[in-house]
């Protein structure tokens, strides 16, 4: 983890590693199921797959600003995001990421980068609109902290094996479909064989990648709220923040939500509506869970939640 004044956590550096480990040799054992599963494209193969690995790596910041389509703000452009930026940067000794805005009234913010010298963190017009600049402030600090502990990065390269699966899976299927059946009899059937075993390979890569980010994502989420609210040293403002966007989400057209679903691992709270979060399947704790955790956070530093929020098993 990156040395600054945010709260490390073992357990989520242990959590990193273990999910970039088994996603490593998932991906190594993808690519070498591919590459004999079709020989003659073997190093075809080897080279789409560390070239989309390098490639999301190396533009990870980029990609997401595009996919929100944000736009990088000056501090003359927005002052007052960018002095709560630098004031939360020197608090916590890093490097400043770049400062985006996305142009959109979901109220939503998430941090993304390759390390804490090629990072950006980016806010919504939404989130802006709603949150007081203390609620902001915690806001920033949880995603400031997603940068310093590095966990956007792990999160950004292990999507990598889920990506190369997914195309694999659909390129299988596309096989099997239009060209499973026009083999010679010669063949013996044997690309029938390497197009099924490709998609199978592919699908367990898939799911096995698809429930291991999702475990490291709810916990890193409750990292960083931790680690936000320790250097604010204010939990109360980011669980009305929480409170705020997750209530706020609920009320955004459905289709503006499918839009940017595929960043939900990386939001501070998931753009999805009427869901609990309580599955297998879900990328963020609950906010029920989120909530207990700073209310006892706020117990501990001595400062009573305001805004109606009480510490666990106290009177409100």
């Amino acid at each position: 983890m990156a040395r600054t004044r945010f709260v490390g956590d073992a357990g989520l550096t242990a959590r990193m590693t273990l999910v970039l480990f088994l996603l490593g040799g998932l991906f190594v054992a993808l690519i070498v199921g591919l590459m004999y599963a079709f020989p003659s494209y073997a190093v075809i193969i080897g080279l789409i797959g560390l070239g989309i690995a390098w490639w999301q790596w190396y533009s990870s910041d980029k990609l997401a600003l595009r996919a929100m389509r944000a736009r990088v703000v000056t501090p003359e452009q927005a002052p007052e995001l960018h002095g709560m930026i630098d004031r939360l940067c020197a608090l916590a000794d890093m490097p400043k990421p770049t400062v985006a805005i996305a142009y959109t009234d979901m109220p939503n913010a998430f941090a993304t980068g390759r390390s804490a010298n090629h990072s950006a963190v980016c806010v919504t017009t939404g989130i802006l609109d709603r949150l007081t600049a203390e609620e902001l402030e915690g806001v920033l600090a949880h995603e400031l902290s997603h940068v310093a502990h590095r966990d956007v990065l792990v999160m950004t390269l292990a999507s990598s094996a889920g990506i190369i699966a997914g195309m694999a899976t659909r390129g299988a299927q596309y096989g099997m479909i239009f060209g499973g059946g026009r083999r010679d009899n010669n063949d013996n059937g044997g690309g029938a064989i390497a197009f099924l075993l490709a998609l199978v390979i592919s699908l367990v890569v898939y799911a096995v990648s698809f429930f291991l980010t999702r475990l490291l994502s709810r916990y890193r989420e409750l990292c960083a709220d931790r680690a936000g609210a320790y250097l604010t040293q204010k939990p109360s403002a980011l669980a009305g923040a929480l409170t705020k966007i997750t209530g706020d989400v609920a009320a955004i057209p459905s289709r503006d939500l499918r839009e940017v679903q595929s960043l939900n691992a990386f939001f501070i709270t998931p753009a999805i509506s009427g869901q609990g979060f309580k599955t297998l399947t879900s990328t963020h704790p609950s906010l029920e869970q989120r909530l207990e955790q700073l209310a006892k956070i706020a117990a501990e530093l001595g400062k009573p939640m305001d805004g109606g929020f009480s510490a666990p098993g106290m009177d409100r």
